[in-house]
């Protein structure tokens, strides 16, 4: 059993490196094709804690809340590094439409599900549900991001996770047996296509010029600037949060930890804006502070709590059922392809990881189409998980 919050640390950094090498070995096998990393990271992470790996002692308390607590907004500003807003900006008009039409469903089928099922959830499962909106709308990050800002207890986001992959693994799947329908679907809602051809082909040309071969210079610059953006997010939200609570009075939404995460959040978006965009890793770096923050919650849940599990996968049925049947609406009123409406879906559910998969699926000169909408899921992500929370919280 481990005791040691260094040895803690290691094997959890250690197992993350093992799974995530596995996982680019053999990246061809279908078992990766429907079990991404970040699933088996946290189910190993939960069957290990599950056998008392590790044990509860303060050092390992100690090691847990403090690399957690500024990994996460690291993670978040490299993240959004590369979400220029002006390269989203030539998505146009209808994509944009699309994009922020699916984050609204989605939104909407969560207020919906919580105010039919709400009496069979916990009394604080307002929070795990805006912590998946969080993802739902960006990504794992926003997900995790949110968990945080709200102070949730690491073994009721068990649930969370199931939902997050048991369903968003069948969505895609059905987003990607509807390809063959998209001409039908078009010719129901009269869209025109020439446009969003246009965008991909002018988007992929951007790509082809960008630098990708990673130096030391840019690991070391990324991994600095990271862990000094968490330094000053956390010291601005120590100063901004106390006198936010002085004039809205306490709140979980105005707390030093949602500070934190918000502050990142600005500050990602603003590099993104500045030469750090153009430094390749930020990817590698972000996503490997993933890894390691996707460890550390589960290392703190159990296989013991998961009783209840049929009913948050028929909740998670739910929300996705009232988001497509929104979405057809709004493809039908805007005249919107079934590419701008499928591809939206799974930036804002699937995030980075799927969309550009879907896209490619369409038309490959389209994932740079998928890749940009996905990252505008990350910058909107925790954001309206939180939003979501706040009007869940209302309902309790």
């Amino acid at each position: 059993m481990i005791t040691s919050g260094f040895t803690y640390l290691a094997f959890l950094a250690c197992f993350a490196g093992v799974v995530s090498f596995i996982e680019m070995k053999y990246k061809d096998n279908a078992f990766f094709k429907y079990v991404p990393t970040p699933v088996i990271l946290y189910i190993g992470c939960m069957l290990l804690a599950t056998f008392n790996m590790w044990s509860n002692t303060d050092d390992i308390k100690a090691t847990y809340r403090v690399v957690r607590g500024n990994l996460i907004p690291a993670m978040i500003f490299l993240m959004l590094l590369r979400c220029d807003i002006r390269k989203i900006m030539k998505l146009g008009p209808r994509m944009l439409v699309g994009f922020f039409s699916a984050t609204i469903t989605i939104m909407i089928g969560f207020v919906v599900m919580f105010a039919f099922m709400k009496n069979g959830f916990p009394p604080e499962a307002w929070k795990t549900w805006g912590a998946l909106a969080g993802s739902w709308i960006g990504g794992t990050a926003n997900m995790v991001a949110i968990q945080g800002a709200l102070g949730i207890n690491d073994s009721a986001m068990g649930y969370t996770l199931l939902v997050d992959n048991v369903n968003y693994s069948l969505w895609v799947i059905f987003l990607l047996a509807t390809v063959p329908l998209a001409h039908k679907f078009n010719a129901w809602t009269k869209s025109d296509t020439k446009t969003i051809d246009e965008v991909g082909e002018m988007l992929s040309n951007i790509q082809d010029n960008a630098r990708t071969k990673i130096e030391t210079a840019d690991l070391t610059l990324l991994l600095g600037s990271g862990l000094l953006a968490a330094a000053v997010s956390s010291f601005l939200a120590s100063i901004v949060s106390p006198q936010l609570m002085a004039v809205f009075g306490k709140s979980d939404f105005l707390s030093v930890s949602t500070m934190t995460i918000v502050i990142a959040t600005i500050l990602g978006i603003v590099g993104a804006l500045t030469p750090m965009s153009k430094v390749p890793g930020s990817s590698q770096v972000s996503v490997t502070m993933l890894y390691m923050v996707i460890c550390l919650i589960a290392s703190r849940a159990s296989f013991k709590e998961l009783a209840d599990a049929p009913y948050y996968l028929a909740a998670g049925f739910v929300i996705l059922g009232i988001h497509m049947v929104l979405m057809c609406i709004i493809a039908k009123i805007f005249k919107l392809d079934l590419f701008t409406c499928a591809v939206a879906s799974l930036a804002n559910i699937g995030a980075v990881a799927s969309a550009p998969v879907l896209a490619a699926s369409y038309k490959e000169t389209l994932v740079p189409v998928g890749v940009l909408m996905a990252l505008m899921g990350y910058v909107v992500g925790t954001a309206g998980g939180l939003m979501v929370a706040k009007i869940l919280s209302m309902m309790v």
